[in-house]
């Protein structure tokens, strides 16, 4: 009995033993499955950490680079303020650094965001952007490179406003914006990420207890997993501090960037200042000479004739000519600084140019004397061209006389007039195309490169003072530029000049050519004397335009102003012809003319004009005859022939 109690005790104990075994590795296999997920789940969770800590570092670095960029063009921006002004190499050297160090930003700005196709996209368009902003930037360069600091001054000034710059500015805030709003989400996640593996590192350390080599482990995970926290958080801390100090130290950029500004504009005042002084004593000095000389000649001329009136009338009409001759030499002054002013009326029209200059032979052999022999050469049908015809005579003009000059009144001078196709660049700036060459060659003293460097520039002059305006050259380069062409001159010093003008080719029709005033025929009209309304507020000048009109025969109806014009117009039907002054109080010639046509469409006007200023539009001059003053007789009867009722001729 006592063997069968102890047998089914040990058979008890048999299976108490088996099911405390099976129990132990069910709970050994339990604990290791558990062990095995916390395991698992403490690595996924180490991995999401990882992974918003790096997406964190990301949007860090991304600031950060975009701010160092930014702070590397503004430095390249001050460097180059300071080479245009200055002159210096060391600015330029500072500015070509800070450009290299932000194109490396860019393109390490491109390596960090090339996982995030918006951002990426956004480099891409950045560094599109900072090479066009860089190319305007390097004509600055080379301009200052060149000497050219005033025209490098104005270019960075324009620069400073470029689409490109303000472009790429706004492209760096646009990927800085984006990545502060990611910024938010992928800290929260990372604090969250940080939260959970925690919580997991408790409990991988509950089930190491249990189990030593489980322990051993989860103390290794959480271990390394708080050591990874504490790196993120330490790298996180350190790229916030780096992103505060490049923040205060393009603040402090900004700062010095805007003083520098301040001391420029002021230094950029008192040079405009000196300029215009010495410009006002240039001008003064050359134009009180030139005039001087007119007006003693005027002035003796009529003198003379006063004297010689009675007893000797040859010689008082002899001494009346001299004087007419400087009175023209004036007014041939006076146009040339109101075209250099640009308050001339420019008034193109399709011109032969050989025709033209062909016409002013005998003109320009009595401007600049018998020991200068002049030749004009052009080829055969010579393109037309769409220039002022007035304005090309005076050009050529003022280059024969400078050619003069330049030759001690003794040489040769050539005109030569070539049709020419020009590819870019052959010429100055003008595009490449059809264009008439006028060249004026002489066999003077020459120029060197440092004279041609600014003979274009107005008040500047190699002549002695009192002996020019300094004004020839630079209101020829105006003209030819305003009418699309450039200049360009070749000299060799001892040996002489070539100054060539290239003016584009005109597809139109050429407008016959006036021959002047001294060829035109008196008594021109087939009619009897006009009915002329005349329209002009200085009386001297009113008077002495009624005597002219009355000499050629015509009825004249003189007034003052517009106003009183219209009552006169309302008063008298047969009014032929209205001649009005261009410049005139309370309402100028073209307002007078637009108010008439209304009630008399088909009056003829002509515009007497002597300064005509920037507000008026000289569009508000077309199909109306233009008479500048001062005038002749035989102009003022020219004008009236041409604008008569049954002849007239529009513009």
């Amino acid at each position: 009995m006592v063997d069968g109690y102890r047998g089914a005790s040990m058979a008890a104990s048999a299976n108490k033993e088996v099911w405390r075994r099976g129990f132990a590795s069910a709970a050994a296999l339990a604990l290791t499955l558990l062990f095995g997920a916390l395991v698992y789940l403490v690595v996924e969770s180490n991995d999401e950490r990882d992974a918003a800590a790096r997406s964190e570092r990301q949007s860090f670095e991304t600031i950060m680079v975009v701010r160092n960029i930014e702070e590397s063009m503004a430095r390249a921006e001050v460097a180059l303020g300071r080479f245009v002004i200055n002159g210096d190499s060391t600015p330029a050297t500072i500015y070509r650094n800070e450009r290299r160090a932000a194109a490396r930003q860019i393109e390490n700005l491109q390596r960090i965001v090339r996982d995030y196709p918006a951002q990426a996209e956004r480099a891409e368009r950045l560094e599109t952007l900072y090479d066009a902003y860089g190319s305007e930037l390097a004509a600055i360069t080379r301009l200052t490179s060149a000497g050219r600091n005033f025209d490098a001054l104005a270019r960075y000034n324009s620069v400073a406003n470029s689409r490109n710059g303000v472009a790429a500015i706004e492209t760096l805030d646009e990927i800085a914006d984006y990545e502060r709003g990611l910024l938010s989400g992928r800290s929260a996640a990372r604090i969250e990420t940080n939260e959970r593996a925690r919580i997991l590192a408790n409990l991988l350390t509950v089930a190491g207890i249990i189990l030593a080599i489980a322990a051993l482990i989860l103390a290794y995970a959480t271990i390394r997993a708080f050591r990874q926290r504490f790196d993120a958080d330490q790298r996180a801390e350190e790229l916030e501090d780096a992103v505060a100090e490049r923040t205060a130290e393009l603040e402090a950029l900004n700062a010095q960037l805007r003083a520098e500004v301040a001391e420029r504009t002021a230094a950029e005042q008192k040079l405009n200042q000196a300029q215009k002084l010495e410009a006002v004593g240039q001008l003064t000095g050359g134009i009180a000479h030139d005039f001087n000389n007119m007006l003693a000649v005027v002035i003796g001329g009529l003198d003379l004739a006063k004297r010689k009136m009675a007893e000797q009338p040859d010689r008082a009409t002899e001494h009346i000519e001299n004087a007419l001759e400087g009175a023209n030499r004036a007014a041939a002054l006076t146009r040339r600084l109101l075209t250099f002013a640009r308050a001339e009326p420019f008034l193109p029209e399709g011109t032969d140019a050989a025709a033209r200059i062909d016409s002013m032979a005998d003109l320009l052999s009595r401007s600049i004397g018998e020991r200068v022999t002049v030749a004009i050469e052009a080829d055969s049908d010579i393109w037309p061209i769409w220039v002022d015809p007035h304005q090309l005579e005076n050009a050529v003009l003022n280059l024969a006389v400078n050619a003069r000059d330049a030759m001690d009144g003794k040489g040769e001078l050539a005109i030569a007039i070539r049709n020419r196709t020009l590819s870019d660049g052959e010429a100055g700036e003008i595009a490449g195309g059809d264009y008439v060459q006028i060249a004026v060659t002489d066999t003077g003293s020459g120029m060197d490169d440092a004279v041609i460097e600014h003979v274009f520039e107005p008040f500047f002059t190699t002549k002695p003072v009192g002996k020019g305006t300094g004004l020839g050259l630079s209101q020829i380069f105006g003209f030819v530029r305003q009418s699309g062409g450039d200049v360009r001159i070749d000299s060799t010093v001892g040996e002489g000049t070539t100054v060539s003008l290239f003016l584009p080719r005109f597809d139109g029709d050429v407008v016959a050519s006036e021959t002047g005033d001294a060829a035109q025929p008196a008594g021109r009209l087939t009619a009897d004397g006009l009915t002329i309304l005349l329209v002009e507020d200085d009386q001297r000048v009113r008077r002495s335009t009624t005597a002219g009109l009355e000499e050629l025969g015509h009825t004249v109806l003189a007034c003052a102003n517009g106003p009183t014009a219209i009552d006169v117009l309302a008063e008298r039907p047969d009014i032929d012809l209205l001649l009005t002054d261009v410049v005139m109080p309370d309402m100028t010639g073209p307002e007078l003319a637009s108010h008439v046509a209304g009630s008399h469409p088909d009056l003829p006007v002509i515009f007497v004009t002597g300064y005509a200023r920037e507000a008026i539009d000289g569009e508000q001059f077309s199909g109306h005859a233009i008479l500048r003053k001062p005038f002749t007789l035989a102009a003022l009867e020219d004008a009236i022939a041409n604008a008569a009722p049954g002849n007239r001729r529009t513009g």
